[in-house]
């Protein structure tokens, strides 16, 4: 464990140095000046059947056109209980219009009731937007005794008018091994996908209404059902989103 989070240490320094690098090499011309972004893509009350879950969902990024350093955050807290977590500080190279490489480390968060299904893992991760405005971010995680992961995600954007915009968005999570500690399975994990509508009362602010549905299968479906969790679930979200 000490050895992969010295990995990720050392990836984040990494990152960070690349960064540097190619900011400076950015900063001598004039027309590619230095920008930052931060924005909460959701900030939401899932309610569902037992306890209702506040889940978040944010980045930010800060560099030019061409480098950019991005922190990605996102996790649930169910009660009083921080249920998972999740961070990643990753390097940012632009290889075409609309499409970045990205390289760095994620480190996840489980609760104190699972002490040692803190993970940390290598990142290399491919994000953009596809042929018809789809928004695509995919990620192959490496960890500690060769644990790997794949995660997908794809996201578009129905404009009804200019303010009120239906978004329905999917995301699936592989493993390659099986995880007890963390209660992830082999091959397919899980899928989450959800419908969310929002009114953009400005454009950096909009709040929304929506429905989310995620599944378990394989190994993490009997995981959770050893645990007395649920496998499948329907749930109705209010949040908002927003960014500066």
């Amino acid at each position: 464990m000490n050895n992969v989070m010295q990995i990720g240490k050392l990836l984040i320094l990494a990152s960070a140095v690349i960064f540097s690098s190619a900011l400076r090499a950015d900063m001598g011309m004039d027309d590619n000046p230095v920008l930052a972004k931060v924005m909460l893509d959701r900030l939401e009350l899932r309610v569902t059947d037992g306890e209702d879950i506040l889940n978040w969902e944010g980045q930010g990024w800060l560099g030019t056109d061409l480098n950019k350093l991005w922190i990605k955050m996102e996790g649930e807290r169910r009660g009083s209980v921080t249920e998972d977590a999740e961070i990643q500080a990753l390097y940012s190279r632009a290889i075409a219009p609309f499409w970045d490489v990205q390289i760095g480390a994620r480190r996840d968060f489980q609760p104190a009731s699972a002490p040692g299904s803190d993970r940390t893992w290598g990142v290399i991760g491919l994000q953009g937007l596809a042929p018809y405005f789809f928004e695509i971010n995919s990620a192959l995680f490496v960890g500690e005794s060769g644990r790997t992961g794949l995660r997908l995600e794809a996201e578009y954007e129905l404009l009804f008018t200019q303010r009120l915009i239906l978004t329905p968005a999917v995301e699936m999570n592989f493993y390659g091994q099986n995880d007890v500690d963390t209660g992830t399975g082999s091959g397919l994990s899980d899928i989450e996908a959800g419908l969310r509508l929002r009114y953009e009362i400005r454009r950096e602010f909009a709040p929304y209404i929506g429905v989310n549905w995620n599944r378990k299968y394989g190994n993490s479906a009997n995981f959770a059902d050893a645990e007395n969790n649920d496998v499948e679930d329907v749930q109705w979200v209010l949040g908002v989103r927003a960014w500066l």
